[in-house]
């Protein structure tokens, strides 16, 4: 005779439904509105591509300038290409600048920018946001030079005898402006760089943010830098602490559910493609 094991039947059973509705949430969040439910979504199904906005902006998005394998890396490309996929579609990178996001966004020369974009109040009233990540600032300056290393408080970053650069049409430049209105303020444009670390070697700044993500490679790989603040090699920093998004032309809300929705099922994967990109930046 065959032993029986009653009590845990119920218990299994429970497993399993829990597991075919956990599967059958996830396929719903993944499936696209239906044709007619959404016009953006019908506009891309009929081209075939997704354009999805892209600069440079580690780690969340890297130009991959090998040569081989795909065009970019980061987090943002893993869900842009997420998005096309679910919609059967390809992926078609427009590359744009710091300065040009936004309005390229407004003017549709792109279905989503994946950037990603600092979320602010000022762009939070042109666009929407599909939020999957989050960052902070460090300061860096020489460490040569007590203007930097005698600070003991952002705030001594606030005053005229103090020159600070930035990238215009960064996410920081809107926090910069608003938090250091007395320092020398220059803007200056992205050629590529990470921040504006040339202008700081060159000794035309004293002090310019970056990414709290990317501040430890960059110390190994550029000497004679110092960070500010310096505990923990300033990864708890809460210096403009903001989330990062992508983004998405106003008044289109079937569409931007279902972007959200695929966002929050892929974001483990998202956070752990963060830390990977932070690990391996060069």
């Amino acid at each position: 005779m065959q032993p029986r094991f009653p009590s845990r039947l119920p218990a299994a059973r429970l497993f399993l439904s829990a597991a075919l509705l956990a599967g059958a949430a996830a396929a719903h969040a993944q499936t696209p509105p239906a044709p007619g439910e959404s016009p953006r979504i019908d506009a891309i199904r009929k081209a075939g591509v997704l354009r999805v906005g892209v600069v440079n902006n580690p780690p969340w998005l890297v130009q991959n300038t090998t040569g081989s394998g795909e065009p970019w890396m980061g987090s943002s490309w893993l869900l842009g290409k997420e998005f096309a996929r679910l919609l059967e579609v390809k992926i078609v990178p427009v590359q744009v600048s710091h300065e040009t996001k936004v309005p390229a966004l407004i003017a549709n020369q792109m279905d989503i920018m994946i950037g990603p974009l600092n979320q602010n109040a000022e762009r939070a009233k042109i666009i929407d946001f599909v939020t999957f990540s989050n960052t902070s600032v460090c300061m860096f300056g020489l460490a040569s030079n007590p203007k930097f290393t005698n600070a003991t408080k952002v705030e001594d970053f606030n005053q005229p005898g103090i020159t600070m650069a930035y990238f215009s049409g960064a996410g920081e430049e809107p926090l910069v402006l608003q938090s250091f209105p007395k320092a020398k303020l220059r803007g200056v444009t992205n050629s590529g760089s990470v921040a504006p670390i040339e202008e700081v070697l060159a000794g035309r700044s004293d002090v310019a943010p970056l990414n709290r993500m990317l501040w430890p490679n960059i110390s190994k790989k550029v000497k004679g830098l110092a960070v500010f603040p310096k505990e923990n090699d300033c990864q708890d920093s809460k210096i403009f602490a903001i989330d990062a998004g992508m983004g998405v032309a106003k008044d289109q809300a079937v569409y931007l559910d279902w972007l959200r929705k695929v966002e929050a099922r892929m974001h483990p994967e998202l956070a752990a493609e963060d830390l990977r990109m932070t690990q391996t930046l060069k």
